[in-house]
């Protein structure tokens, strides 16, 4: 599920909500009741899968390749 950024204009509160694609946009603000409107961001995460360099037998996201154990980090 992905988290939506909401903005109230009532009140001008920002907030986050995770929710599903097809939840309907009739939010409300935690802050004042009023109808928050969906904000479009433009953030997109993408994860990239490497190839551990040779001599690693364990790649890691931490610490280089595999933790800093074979020293190609």
């Amino acid at each position: 599920m992905p988290t939506y950024v909401y903005r109230c204009g009532a009140c001008d509160h920002e907030f986050e909500r995770l929710e599903k694609m097809s939840a309907a946009t009739r939010t409300k603000c935690p802050e004042c009741g009023e109808r928050a409107e969906r904000r479009i961001t433009g953030w997109v995460g993408i994860a990239v899968k490497r190839a551990a360099p040779e001599g690693c037998a364990d790649p890691t996201p931490s610490g280089g390749c595999c933790g800093g154990m074979c020293g190609t980090n």
